[in-house]
């Protein structure tokens, strides 16, 4: 491990956000969207396990019944919700948070194929008893959370002229308030998000607000300056798009390559974000809606484990630094690790890190600290799937929600037990 030498500085960790997302009331512990309630990827419970055994937590159930895919969890009122490719056809899904029983399944896209892995990627969101699910293939579905019945759908493609990116759709749509927000892409006259009347599927507006088509990034909604909106990332940009009426606000050169995935976070009038693929990160500070770069630097290259501000620091993987703490304000690196721990996705909760490795199932919870990095227990999934693309890896991000540690690998869900 290599480290330089730290600021005097005091870690606070700040486990609840000061505006929530969403209008309904939520348990404590629910995780309603991609990230949680406040797409940060923090978990606001306590109470939870310190350390593991040498076996890991207890397992309190397994399904074999996801369907095939990479989509993630979200869990509201005692029910799990994702998506898979069942029959070829794209499902979303509802199962027993607290037993893995299926409760239902809803057929409603098609058969995304991608040598990477075939079927859906994103996570649903839930908001006041209806679900919200988009297909890798573009088909965004409204239904009730009760009993997976069609409210209203609409296609990316068909109703707005979208363009599928190459790995299909990612984006986990955010539901904010009355409406539902997404990025249909296209390529023509500039790229396309919508925002839907969520009872309805109504249009409320459409803006061409990017130079470019979708990416894998998801929209973080922000209050900056008194006024809301929707800040996304796409291979060419950082925009932001005002909530009313879709206008741009601002937007920051961006020069992704490939793919751009990790969702962008805002934090006191600054946006950070990152790309792999060699591209690096920066902090854009928007001021008066007039963006302007804080840094641009190479420390912290995150392909798709995503990327998690605590306190005054950022946390996650780098391609070629392996695990690290960022200094948010400077960008510099505080420490990293290479050796103890592979590539992965990262999730937060309690002050400790939950950190899955891609390549063999390996999970690993590390104490939130800026002093280097601290393990306090490690396990391997079991079983692993054996439906996987030989160009596939362990991609879905892990959840903690209600006392419960949820992992995926394409059809085997898994529950565990991390309350202490």
């Amino acid at each position: 491990m290599t480290r330089k030498p730290l600021k005097s500085k005091v870690l606070a960790i700040s486990m609840i956000s000061a505006c929530s997302l969403f209008s309904t009331s939520l348990l404590a512990g629910d995780w309603p969207q991609w990230r949680g309630e406040n797409r940060d990827d923090i978990s606001t419970e306590t109470g939870l396990l310190k350390s593991w055994p040498s076996s890991g937590p207890k397992k309190v159930w397994l399904s074999e019944e996801g369907g095939l895919g990479y989509a993630g969890f979200s869990v509201v009122d005692g029910k799990l919700f994702t998506m898979g490719l069942i029959d070829g056809k794209c499902n979303l899904l509802a199962f027993d948070a607290n037993t893995g029983k299926r409760l239902w399944s809803t057929s409603f896209g098609g058969h995304f194929k991608n040598k990477w892995g075939d079927g859906p990627r994103a996570t649903p969101s839930v908001s006041d008893g209806l679900v919200y699910a988009l297909a890798a293939s573009g088909e965004l579905l409204c239904a009730k959370a009760s009993d997976g019945s069609k409210v209203w759908s609409k296609s990316l493609v068909k109703d707005f002229k979208g363009r599928v990116p190459g790995w299909g759709y990612c984006e986990s749509v955010l539901v904010d308030g009355d409406q539902v927000v997404c990025t249909p892409g296209g390529s023509k006259g500039g790229g396309l998000m919508v925002a839907l009347d969520k009872k309805s599927g109504k249009t409320n507006w459409t803006s061409k607000a990017f130079p470019d088509g979708a990416q894998y990034s998801s929209i973080v909604p922000i209050v900056h300056n008194g006024e809301r909106q929707y800040v996304q990332l796409t291979q060419k940009a950082l925009s932001g798009v005002r909530a009313s009426d879709g206008k741009l606000l601002w937007q920051s050169d961006w020069t992704g390559r490939t793919a751009v995935i990790p969702t962008p976070i805002y934090s006191d009038g600054h946006v950070y974000i990152a790309s792999g693929y060699g591209v690096g990160c920066k902090l854009v500070k928007i001021g008066n809606n007039s963006p302007s770069d804080v840094y641009v630097n190479k420390v912290m290259k995150n392909h798709h484990g995503g990327v998690i501000k605590v306190g005054d620091h950022l946390y996650g993987y780098s391609d070629g630094g392996g695990w690290l703490c960022q200094d948010f304000t400077s960008g510099e690196m505080v420490w990293n690790e290479k050796k103890a721990f592979r590539k992965g996705a990262i999730a937060c909760a309690d002050g400790q890190f939950y950190l899955l490795e891609e390549s063999t199932g390996n999970v690993v919870l590390i104490d939130v600290s800026s002093k280097g990095w601290k393990e306090r227990g490690r396990f391997q999934l079991s079983p692993q799937t054996t439906q996987r693309s030989p160009s596939g890896k362990v991609w879905t991000h892990p959840v903690i929600s209600n006392g419960k540690l949820y992992l995926r690998d394409q059809e085997i869900l898994y529950c565990f037990d991390i309350k202490a």
